[in-house]
């Protein structure tokens, strides 16, 4: 099968994201003040449940990741090729994980049914053998195969909860990586220069702090739909228009976000800058860049990777409730938000169709729980109080 690889923006973010992770690791295991940590963790058996499902999140998300197209083929299987000789492409943007789960993909009814039926949900008109119709609950092209059942046009909610994972996690984890330069940078320079340098940067984070973040959010995703709509021939297909929508969206919670971290970080190194090694390499006329280096950054880092990790789950909510009230993800992009939004309408009819919503709660749940429960063990492991008690 020959395919095409299609690099979408947020998919060579989470590619930067996973090397930085592998990189991570192997630096950690040369120190042992890095390896006692999450030795630590290691120990604790709810964290390291909770870490197995995030694995298994995370696996989920990558193989969602890996994006192609298919080759175009004619009736006889032949490969359709365009007037210069150039292979022909479907325009379908499939994943790793499309390819994975086609049974559950491909499997689709004509529309709801319920969790693991075997008949459709709602009455319908059948035209007997001798011509007479009547009306019955039909049987189901795939009986009971349905985990969560199936929406209104007859897709498997299961798998549209599946899709949603990448969804979740990339926001999660590529609004971090956006933010956590601004909060670094800015809290560090706040606390070590001080002066007018600590007011610009309070008064900065102060009026972001002002504006409410819904409001400002819903400003930027409405610029860029204006923008997509007048300019839409730069947008190949569907796919890459809803990631490019996704991709802003990282960015504008990245850049509203920054704020709490900064002012954690700020009050951090000015309490750092008052212990009597900083003020004695001040004293003896060493540089700011290696006292940075050496004393102050070294640390906070268990500052950021607390407050990365616990403000992951946040995040993940985040994106349902802005998808929720329409200023959220792409509406052809399967996200969470877009399942519990769809739901609204749903619970309001007769007879309510609630699996929309349960299939989204359940695998948010589960991410969001794992998350914390991992976030505990990782801040009382690199917590310097906790580990000294």
């Amino acid at each position: 099968m020959e395919i095409k690889l299609v690099f979408l923006w947020t998919d060579m973010l989470i590619y930067l994201l996973l090397l930085s992770a592998i990189g991570f690791a192997v630096y950690s295991i040369r120190f042992e003040h890095l390896r006692s940590p999450w030795r630590q963790v290691a120990h604790n058996r709810l964290a390291m449940v909770a870490g197995f499902v995030l694995f298994c999140y995370i696996i989920i998300g990558l193989c969602d990741s890996i994006h192609f197209q298919e080759r175009a083929a004619d009736e006889k299987g032949q490969i359709v090729k365009d007037s210069q000789g150039g292979i022909i492409y479907k325009p379908d943007v499939l994943s790793v994980l499309d390819i994975l789960v086609t049974s559950i993909r491909e499997n689709t009814e004509d529309s709801y049914s319920a969790p693991l039926a075997t008949h459709s949900y709602s009455m319908k008109n059948i035209t007997l053998p001798d011509g007479k119709q009547i009306r019955t609950y039909a049987k189901l092209k795939y009986e009971g195969k349905h985990l969560f059942g199936t929406d209104k046009v007859g897709m498997d909610v299961f798998y549209r909860a599946l899709k949603g994972i990448r969804t979740g996690i990339v926001i999660g984890t590529l609004t971090t990586l956006i933010m956590l330069p601004f909060a670094i940078m800015t809290g560090i320079m706040a606390g070590y220069f001080k002066g007018w340098v600590d007011d610009l940067i309070q008064y900065i984070y102060t009026t972001l702090s002002s504006i409410p973040g819904v409001l400002l959010i819903a400003s930027a995703i409405l610029m860029l739909q204006v923008y997509m709509d007048t300019h839409a021939d730069r947008f190949e297909n569907i796919i890459i228009r809803a990631d490019t929508r996704l991709f802003f969206l990282c960015v504008i919670l990245g850049v509203s976000s920054w704020t709490g971290l900064c002012r954690i970080l700020r009050g951090e190194t000015l309490k750092l800058m008052e212990m009597e090694y900083v003020q004695a390499s001040m004293a003896l006329g060493v540089g700011h860049f290696k006292i940075l280096l050496k004393h102050i950054i070294p640390n906070i880092m268990h500052i950021v990777l607390i407050s990365v990790v616990l403000d992951f789950s946040g995040l993940v909510l985040a994106e349902a409730v802005l998808s929720y009230v329409g200023v959220g993800v792409d509406p052809t992009m399967e996200s969470w938000g877009n399942m519990i939004n769809a739901a609204r309408l749903e619970l309001a009819r007769e007879p309510i169709v609630w699996w929309n919503l349960a299939a989204a709660f359940i695998l948010m749940f589960g991410l969001v729980l794992s998350a914390n429960l991992f976030a505990d063990a990782v801040r009382d492991a690199f917590d310097p109080r906790l580990r000294t008690k």
